[in-house]
């Protein structure tokens, strides 16, 4: 399957390269950027994540794409989509989400780069509607599905993390495709 390449005016959403899985483990073992995940990752999960990520796109042509700025080339992260066809109580559905470098917070990365998913979500795979989650503690995530448009629908347990983690509680949003366009003709 051909994979797909988004593009915004400052960033490349791309296939996964050999030369990101460097960049890649240095993001996820960042204590901070990983601070609403249960752990930062090891090495080798690092890799097999960007190698999961990377089959994704190979098998369906979209999925998580790493993203690179157009000026220089650095990789700063990851955004995206994903079918989740069971996990979840709100399954089956195709969740957006993003990580980027510490880095590049603050610049409107995460924004720029998910408004081009959702405008591939909503136009090219004809998706009714998108979700995200994060857990109840992460603002700034939060803040970036509120600049998308996306509303608030619910809390849940994570089904993944037990009930001793304090990242268990987790807050969903959602937003449809109705939703994104009004979104666009305001901002």
């Amino acid at each position: 399957m051909m994979s797909i390449q988004l593009e915004t005016s400052r960033l490349i959403l791309r296939a996964w390269k050999k030369s990101d899985l460097k960049p890649f483990y240095a993001l996820n073992a960042n204590t901070e950027v990983m601070r609403y995940f249960p752990h930062c990752l090891t090495r080798e999960q690092s890799n097999a994540l960007a190698h999961k990520f990377q089959r994704m796109i190979e098998t369906q042509g979209w999925g998580f794409w790493a993203v690179e700025l157009k000026q220089g080339g650095d990789f700063i992260g990851f955004t995206g989509l994903n079918a989740q066809p069971s996990q979840f109580t709100f399954s089956p559905c195709t969740e957006i989400a993003w990580r980027l470098e510490q880095k590049y917070w603050g610049n409107g990365f995460a924004t720029e780069a998910a408004t081009a998913c959702l405008n591939f979500a909503f136009d090219s795979l004809k998706l009714n509607q998108v979700v995200a989650f994060t857990a109840v503690q992460n603002t700034k995530s939060q803040a970036v599905m509120q600049r998308l448009g996306m509303q608030f629908k619910d809390y849940f347990n994570h089904p993944t993390l037990d009930n001793s983690s304090p990242l268990q509680r987790h807050v969903l949003y959602q937003i449809d495709a109705a939703q994104f366009r009004q979104t666009k003709t305001t901002h």
